[in-house]
């Protein structure tokens, strides 16, 4: 089996087949595992520019999120943050308090290293197309499989349904992969010393012309150190997507202005073309018959809100439902 995209949805999947002691290999054209768990090292320290927190809702403790969670704590690689946040609006700041939000000290992309442990990963691989044989198997560009799992946004699977997928299926997958993503820009900026005295751990900024989100990721890190990671409205990352560094300066001129603070010392800017879903699927993965194998989508968009437990449950469900459908079928395969 062939799972492309290695994030939390991808990594999930693979281990959930593994764990029925079936062969899966992951592909990701990306250098590193993690998709939007995202983590630059910034001079030696991790900083995370992509998802900002993971949380724990009912779901997740019903169905193994909780204790995978539970095991990365007794670990150390996963930390609890807070469960109250700011909120920033033209009426002034307030607070607003939920789940545990839970944080990585060492940057949440060590959590996807941790559920790639012990798979076959390869990075740096790029996938063009998905096809089925004649005899109904699924490919990837020209290797068949038993099946393949595409974990990404429907817009990046879409794209991989080549002309060579046999029709009808190729026209409702198509049909299904309907939920549009939308931008972001992440800013991370530092100061030689914490220059901020009232700054919540994390703060919603609504109704702001360029800032949507402020994390404080000393805090969040648990080291102190003064590093902030806004985020952008999409309204001014797609007014931006072609040259994101431009956008800098008034990213950091909107942050100084929101918090009272003299410009930082140094500052970088990621753009995440695709960094949430708008909207969302009701069911939790896409899984098709070819007919002598299965293709398959999920992602956190095959849920009610997009987050990090989402697209894990989403990969879980989806590499046992595989494994299932393959299992219905005629033996006799092994990859």
């Amino acid at each position: 089996m062939l799972v492309v995209g290695a994030g939390v949805a991808g990594l999930a999947a693979a281990r959930a087949v593994h764990r029925h002691g079936l062969d899966v290999r992951v592909v990701d054209r990306g250098h590193r595992p993690g998709g939007r768990l995202a983590t630059r090292t910034w001079d030696g320290r991790p900083v995370d520019h992509g998802a900002s927190y993971l949380t724990v809702g009912e779901e997740g403790r019903r169905d193994g999120f909780a204790q995978v969670v539970a095991g990365w704590e007794v670990a150390g690689l996963a930390r609890r943050w807070t469960d109250t946040f700011g909120v920033a609006s033209a009426d002034g700041r307030s607070t607003t308090t939920g789940p545990v939000r839970w944080a990585a000290p060492a940057g949440l992309r060590s959590l996807a290293e941790d559920l790639a442990r012990g798979l076959e990963v390869d990075l740096a691989t790029t996938v063009e197309q998905v096809t089925t044989t004649p005899g109904g198997r699924p490919a990837v560009d020209g290797v068949e499989w038993d099946a393949v799992v595409l974990a990404m946004p429907d817009e990046q699977a879409r794209r991989l349904l080549g002309p060579g997928l046999a029709q009808e299926i190729r026209d409702e997958v198509l049909s299904r992969l309907d939920v549009a993503g939308e931008p972001v820009l992440a800013v991370a900026a530092r100061w030689p010393a914490r220059v901020w005295d009232d700054l919540p751990d994390g703060l919603f900024v609504n109704d702001h012309p360029v800032l949507g989100w402020v994390a404080d990721d000393g805090r969040r890190r648990g080291d102190g150190a003064p590093v902030l990671v806004a985020h952008t409205t999409s309204d001014f990352a797609i007014a931006h997507l072609e040259d994101p560094t431009a956008a800098l300066p008034r990213v950091l001129e909107e942050l100084g202005a929101l918090l009272g603070v003299e410009p930082p010392s140094d500052a970088f800017v990621h753009r995440w073309g695709l960094a949430r879903p708008v909207g969302h699927h009701d069911e939790p993965f896409l899984l098709r018959s070819t007919g002598a194998g299965a293709l398959a989508v999920c992602g956190d968009a095959w849920s009610d809100r997009p987050r990090v437990e989402a697209a894990w449950l989403s990969g879980e469900r989806c590499g046992s439902a595989v494994v299932q459908t393959l299992a219905d079928q005629p033996a006799g395969r092994s990859a």
